[in-house]
């Protein structure tokens, strides 16, 4: 073998790994994060869980990533141990489906039919149409993740047919056949197996790299089936990295995919070798090819599966057998309730988004319920209540702190046109959400002190709060309804709320001072209330940033100041016509 046959040895392995990746990675971002949110939910039925794994896998083209997304997932509470372990098993069996596409170079034939379906008749064209599709759409088109996608594929089966061609003249080479019938030994097979995948973190491409190896017609199925064992060793290693730094659950996870892995080796070889001893199968002294490299990886996981998911709660104890709860963590567990969102979905921008997005709407209820207990304790003081904002007021700082965090390390990834916007929408509304949730509690320090010094409201003035805190309470459901489903309809009807909530509270403050010259209030209760006037106006005033946010934001506009000005001019009259409504559905005598 000569220093160029080497160099063509190592473009073609970068070229397979790099089309490999960028498949993957293409794919994962066309779905949008879908994948994902569907492998999150759809878990319960430990059979389903089988199959969302295999699906999921088979589609972003490695098991490694979709275990490292479990281990996520079950560091974040969102999915259960017992339900991490049916998608580990599908996952195994998804990554097989790579073997599968990469057999193709195998194909041989003299027909038309079968030169067609090899990889040097038609990766050329996937290719055209892949640079195609890349440099005459959009930036953020679909039909330029298509192309990305194809061309992935195209650079990986090249990949894979320069690495056949050069490792093809190793066919007559005495010391390279002396070091495959060295790898003939199982358990020295399963060692190089292991540390290959291990090393390239892919256990997908280190099977390619042996069905690479079968073009020297070297490597007979007594040397193939052995490495193949190891491989599905090897790559355990990924997830066992990402665990570290976990909590006990998600290293759980890690080892279930090890010990599944492990005792279906063990159970295959043991199996496999003692029958072979008694039968002595002639197949193994016959040279590997793609295709059967392929079945019998296939074969192997689907077989482990079978065998192994009766058993699936006995993972799940060995696991935690292996790693035992403390005390402590136990307790912490049951206090804490899981706000974080886990930093290896940064490497998954889509899905990242969908999390953030369905944190962002967890916070939106935390402030909105914070507001609507406030204003509850205001005329009918309840201390239970009062202690129910405070919490949600600690809770909702802990979303916004946990949100502003990973949304600024998720803006450094690659993210599509709408998760871009979506995120600025995030971050932008997310201290307008903290604030309400702050007024929150100064609503329920001024009902705090009008019950410590028994204080009361007159009539009236009772019956005008009643109304303002009508108008507070739907002007903050109309704008979390907006934010939730990204409703711009509903958004455009926050303004002239807000609108009317400052011409109530200029009405009020205007009342309470005729009642104060005629001597039915006090001052000090005045005081109160001009407060707590002060904060309702600001209540609506984040009400109206969020909506406004969304209007602008969506509309390729970041000038709110600009937005409000053209709103102003292109809408009067409808603005006015909505405001005349709502005015008449909250009067203030």
């Amino acid at each position: 073998m000569s220093i160029f046959d080497v160099l063509s040895l190592l473009g073609g392995l970068a070229l397979f790994l790099y089309g490999m990746e960028v498949m993957g990675d293409s794919l994962s971002k066309m779905a949008g994060g879908k994948l994902e949110s569907i492998l999150e939910r759809l878990t319960k039925k430990r059979i389903y869980a089988v199959l969302l794994g295999a699906g999921v896998t088979a589609i972003i083209q490695s098991s490694s990533a979709t275990t490292v997304m479990v281990v996520g997932f079950v560091n974040s509470g969102i999915m259960k141990l017992s339900q991490a372990v049916g998608v580990i098993m599908g996952a195994n069996i998804g990554t097989t489906v790579t073997s599968w596409l990469l057999s193709l170079t195998g194909i041989s034939g003299d027909s038309l039919f079968m030169q067609l379906l090899k990889p040097t008749s038609f990766t050329p064209v996937l290719a055209a149409i892949g640079i195609i599709l890349i440099l005459f759409t959009g930036s953020e088109s679909k039909k330029k993740d298509i192309g990305t996608i194809l061309l992935g594929f195209a650079v990986l089966m090249y990949g894979m047919e320069a690495m056949s061609g050069a490792v093809s003249g190793l066919a007559d080479d005495p010391n390279f056949t002396s070091l495959m019938t060295t790898f003939s030994n199982p358990f020295i097979g399963l060692i190089v197996g292991t540390v290959l995948t291990a090393i390239i973190q892919s256990s997908s491409a280190s099977v390619g790299i042996l069905q690479a190896l079968c073009a020297t017609g070297a490597v007979n199925y007594s040397v193939a089936i052995p490495i193949i064992m190891g491989q599905n060793i090897g790559t355990c290693v990924t997830c066992i990295i990402s665990s570290f730094g976990a909590n006990r659950n998600a290293k759980r996870a890690a080892m279930i995919h090890l010990y599944f892995n492990l005792i279906g080796t063990t159970i295959f070889m043991i199996a496999f070798y003692s029958l072979n001893h008694f039968l002595d199968f002639a197949f193994l002294n016959t040279s590997a090819n793609p295709a059967g490299i392929a079945v019998i990886h296939s074969g192997f996981n689907i077989g482990a599966t079978i065998v192994l998911f009766p058993f699936a709660d006995k993972l799940v104890k060995l696991a935690e057998l292996t790693i035992p709860d403390k005390k402590e963590d136990r307790e912490l567990a049951e206090e804490k309730k899981s706000i974080a969102i886990d930093e290896r979905f940064l490497t998954r921008p889509a899905f990242a988004m969908e999390l953030c997005r369905g944190k962002a709407r967890e916070m939106a209820e935390v402030s909105v319920k914070a507001i609507s207990l406030s204003l509850e304790t205001l005329l009918d003081f309840d201390a239970d209540k009062a202690a129910e904002v405070r919490r949600l007021e600690d809770e909702g700082d802990e979303y916004e702190d946990v949100l502003g965090t990973y949304l600024v390390k998720l803006s450094s990834q690659e993210l599509s046109s709408a998760d871009s916007k979506s995120l600025s929408l995030i971050l932008h509304s997310i201290s307008d959400f903290e604030r309400i949730s702050d007024h929150a509690i100064d609503v329920v320090m001024s009902a705090e002190e009008i019950h410590k010094k028994k204080l009361e409201f007159t009539k009236h003035a009772r019956e005008e709060i009643e109304t303002l805190s009508r108008a507070i309470n739907d002007i903050c459901e109309m704008t979390k309804d907006s934010f939730c489903k990204d409703d711009l309809t509903e958004a455009s009807h926050v303004e002239p709320l807000e609108e009317v909530i400052d011409t109530l509270t200029k009405q009020i403050k205007e009342n309470h001072i005729k009642r104060l010259r005629k001597g039915k209030c006090s001052v000090e209760i005045g005081f109160i209330l001009e407060d707590i006037l002060t904060w309702l106006e600001r209540v609506s005033d984040h009400c109206s940033n969020i909506a406004l946010e969304m209007l602008t934001i969506y509309d390729n506009d970041y000038n709110t100041h600009e937005y409000l000005k053209s709103f102003s001019q292109k809408e009067q009259a409808d603005f006015e016509a909505e405001y005349d409504e709502l005015i008449k559905k909250y009067p203030i005598k």
